[in-house]
């Protein structure tokens, strides 16, 4: 097995080679081939030769498994590099555990009393909001106060 810090250039190598490939492919299915780089117009080459003799999935492995060794020396992975670990495959059937996006539902609101129909509702601290008249009248009366008081 590969020293720790290799195996992570070759994770790192594996999914950038991966990811790249797939953006060259459909970048070149797009009509944007002459704007690729010189390395992905030559890998999308071979894998549209390779494709006369063998499936597209093979194709697509070998043009995967070229750019991930070119991506794994150029990250500063010594050697080969190695063969990515296969994923487990489970004999589980598969789990649908996709939920649907659903909007939360709204709160019913408590049956009115009939006290308390045509007042307004009172907010969720259970305290009414002083009106702002209130407040102004207030402060209206500390001014006064405290010119009085100050004279």
């Amino acid at each position: 097995m590969a020293a720790k810090p290799s195996t992570t250039i070759a994770r790192k190598a594996r999914t950038r080679a991966e990811a790249d490939f797939a953006t060259w492919l459909m970048m070149a299915k797009l009509g944007s081939f002459d704007t690729l780089p010189d390395n992905a117009r030559k890998v999308l080459d071979d894998y549209r030769a390779r494709l006369d003799r063998m499936s597209e999935i093979e194709s697509k492995a070998i043009a995967v498994r070229e750019t991930y060794q070119a991506y794994y020396s150029d990250m500063g992975g010594t050697g080969d590099a190695p063969e990515p670990e296969p994923r487990t495959v489970r004999d589980d059937p598969p789990v649908d555990n996709v939920v649907r996006f659903q909007k939360p539902a709204k709160p019913k609101p408590a049956p009115a009393r009939p006290a308390d129909r045509g007042a307004r509702p009172t907010p969720q601290g259970g305290r009414k909001p002083v009106p702002a008249l209130l407040i102004f009248a207030a402060l209206v009366a500390i001014v006064v106060a405290w010119k009085f008081l100050t004279r």
